[in-house]
């Protein structure tokens, strides 16, 4: 009688639990990590008898043939720029987008000629901008608004600030017009989604800096070419999110509009748009934020802006400028997301009902007397110097600046001893080791060991694409500056990992810690990537240490929050099985709970593997050496322009090989963690029986 009712919740758990200790034990150390381990001792032994042997370590300043041909080409492009009908083709579309961008600026920064008075002075656009905030968000984002932008003026830096603002607003308006009819067309045809889906990996797998080289060289430096490159940096958000919530759309729905005869054209504007309309905006909100950042690291090929500020400064070593800089960037990033996600809830049921509860006739008053009220400032901005110009007696930047030196310098004096111990356990302990070791290790050693590397994660494919991407790296002539870059993206990668599986499991298991922590997190991913080098840079001076630091303070918080997400997925039971065994927290976590999220361990490490190499390339410009080095010099020296482009190459070659080989061990633990849950499945049904007996 007793084994024909359903099993309580606590045989369940010893169900569970019987399983967990019966199921047998997989191997300490699997097959393919002792081949990894024996690769790492064969490349030591090679690298003891070889050192400094087969090694391809050239001086900055030495090109290669390869690079005097792309001089070659620079030249070439140069010449024929207005005889060639492709390069007649993208002139025109420079001509386009500059013409765009010159409307922007002097409507909202300075004249075309150079007069620095803009269309509309600070107190109109303050005014104009946070009117739009009220009417397409709420007052209180209006406030934020026009808070953030009165703080910039107090600043110094509202002339920089709308000049960054004119070219994001226009990357955001070409990727809006790029992106939502490409999402839209990719969500309604699955065969369009299947080629589009890899072009946008490629374009959001490749870090910023390698756009800005050959579209300078096509479309020349200055705003038009910054807002080409964020166009490709930024449209793969809304271009996403727009093919997802067209797809998401009940075909019920569409089916029911298409039955009352409505073309093609009318059911996308009357159905499935409006009910896309969510996933819509929050890609306007994501590519405007990208477009932000993008917008900061453009100003390396001449963009106007806040970002020309940052470089200047980090470039003269000047903390306190480059801060009060950056903390303008912050500031814009957080008025645009606040905007931009206020927007995207106007679109919520709740918020709807709440607006039409509230006073219709006391809203539209309120909007009539800020309309007034902003015609009035605009009309004030085009007339009176104090409203066109921000008065220049408000201004603290140089206070700011001065004050921001001085606690870095007492910082440096005060805690000199320990950030420089730190520094140096980090760099002479670890680094340098690693780099020598990339080194000074002959070319065909690393190269075999990248190959074999890649073969057990991916197979022969994997590994025949690792070998010609890495011998593509050696013809360019950058396998010296290659070998700096790697060793410090692994060294960065390995603390982001170590960093994340203790913060992550820690906000997983807590939901207070979570409530506490993400919302930092949230706010460190709106930071654009130069923002992280201003404060280390005050720390640790100009230094490898530095970008890596940066890197590492990047890349952590997607990483942090992807472990975090999958221990909050784990089912409960998991945890009463493991009080019922008498384990501890420390043997729950190890044993049960990170074995069972091996998928997305290894997702976190490919992502914080990208968004390092990212970081750690712009760390170029505070002495991070490497790959970030040979490109900014190719922008500052022409005839180091092959030079830097092949750098820039080689950094694609790098984020794809790294790319592709961690997305491989993801899947080999995709597929171990699968076997694992197939021997628990066999295991159950039997030790059910058993348990029941026994309760009997």
């Amino acid at each position: 009688m007793s084994e024909s009712l359903p099993p309580t919740t606590v045989e369940i758990a010893r169900i569970e639990a019987a399983a967990v200790r019966a199921a047998p034990r997989p191997r300490a150390i699997p097959p393919w990590a002792w081949m990894l381990i024996g690769t790492g001792v064969v490349w030591l032994v090679l690298f003891a008898i070889f050192h400094g042997r087969g090694t391809d370590v050239l001086p900055a300043s030495t090109l290669t043939d390869v690079q005097r041909t792309l001089n070659d080409v620079k030249d070439w492009v140069a010449a024929n720029r207005t005889s060639n009908p492709v390069l007649l083709a993208l002139e025109g579309i420079r001509i386009v987008v500059n013409a765009v961008v010159q409307a922007l600026l002097a409507l909202l920064a300075t004249t075309p000629y150079g007069l620095g008075y803009p269309e509309i002075g600070w107190l109109g656009s303050t005014l104009l901008i946070g009117f739009l905030a009220w009417t397409t968000g709420n007052a209180r984002v209006a406030g934020l608004a026009v808070g953030v932008l009165v703080f910039i003026g107090v600043q110094g830096l509202y002339t920089e600030a709308m000049q960054t603002l004119a070219i994001t607003l226009a990357a955001v308006l070409f990727s809006l017009l790029i992106g939502v009819p490409l999402g839209m067309w990719a969500g309604r045809s699955p065969r369009v989604g299947r080629v589009v889906t890899p072009v946008l990996d490629f374009m959001q797998t490749m870090p910023t800096f390698v756009y800005l080289a050959p579209l300078a060289l096509v479309f020349l430096i200055g705003p038009a070419s910054a807002v080409i490159a964020t166009v490709v940096y930024a449209a793969p958000p809304v271009i996403r999110l727009t093919a997802h919530g067209v797809r998401d759309v009940p075909e019920s729905i569409d089916e029911a509009v298409a039955s009352l005869g409505a073309t093609p054209g009318q059911r996308m504007r009357s159905a499935v748009l409006p009910l896309a309309r969510t996933s819509i905006v929050l890609g306007i909100n994501q590519t405007t934020m990208a477009a932000l950042s993008m917008v900061t690291i453009a100003a390396l090929i001449a963009a106007p802006g806040l970002g020309q500020t940052v470089v200047q400064a980090l470039q003269s070593l000047n903390v306190g400028r480059a801060f009060n800089a950056g903390l303008a960037v912050v500031l814009l990033a957080i008025m645009l997301d606040r905007v931009t996600t206020a927007i995207g809830e106007r679109g919520d049921p709740l918020v709807a009902a709440a607006r039409r509860q509230s006073s219709p006739l006391a809203r539209r008053i309120g909007y009539g007397i800020g309309a007034v009220v902003t015609a009035v400032g605009v009309h004030l901005s085009r007339t009176q110097l104090w409203a066109a110009v921000f008065p220049g007696r408000l201004e603290i930047g140089d206070t700011i600046q001065t004050a921001v030196n001085a606690a870095s310098d007492w910082v440096k004096g005060t805690f000199g001893v320990v950030t420089g111990g730190l520094q140096e356990i980090a760099t002479v302990g670890v680094l340098n080791p690693l780099q020598s070791l990339l080194q000074q290790s002959p070319v065909v050693v690393v190269i075999a060991v990248f190959v074999i590397v890649a073969g057990i994660a991916g197979g022969r494919l994997l590994a025949a694409g690792t070998t010609a991407g890495l011998l593509l790296v050696v013809w360019l002539g950058v396998w010296g500056a290659s070998m700096v870059t790697l060793a410090s993206t692994l060294v960065a990668t390995a603390i982001v990992v170590a960093f994340a599986l203790v913060v992550g499991v820690w906000m997983g298991r807590s939901p207070r810690t979570d409530r506490i922590v993400r919302p930092v997190l949230d706010a460190a991913q709106t930071m654009p990537a130069f923002v992280y080098l201003v404060p280390f840079l005050g720390l640790f001076g100009p230094s490898r240490f530095t970008a890596i630091v940066a890197a590492v303070i990047y890349a952590a918080p997607i990483s942090i929050k992807i472990i975090a997400d999958a221990i909050q997925r784990l089912p409960e039971s998991l945890r009463e099985v493991a009080l019922s065994t008498g384990s501890s927290s420390w043997q729950a976590i190890t044993r049960i709970q990170l074995p069972m999220i091996r998928r997305a361990i290894a997702l976190a490490v490919n992502q914080g593997l990208i968004y390092v190499l990212a970081m750690v390339v712009i760390g170029g410009l505070v002495g991070g050496g490497g790959l970030g080095y040979l490109v900014v010099a190719g922008f500052v020296q022409g005839e180091l322009f092959g030079k830097g482009l092949a750098a820039g190459l080689a950094i694609v070659i790098w984020g794809m090989l790294l790319d592709r080989t961690t997305q491989a061990f993801a899947h080999r633990g995709q597929r171990t963690a699968a076997a694992s849950k197939r021997r628990l499945r066999r295991l159950l049904p039997p030790i059910a029986r058993s348990a029941r007996t026994h309760t009997a």
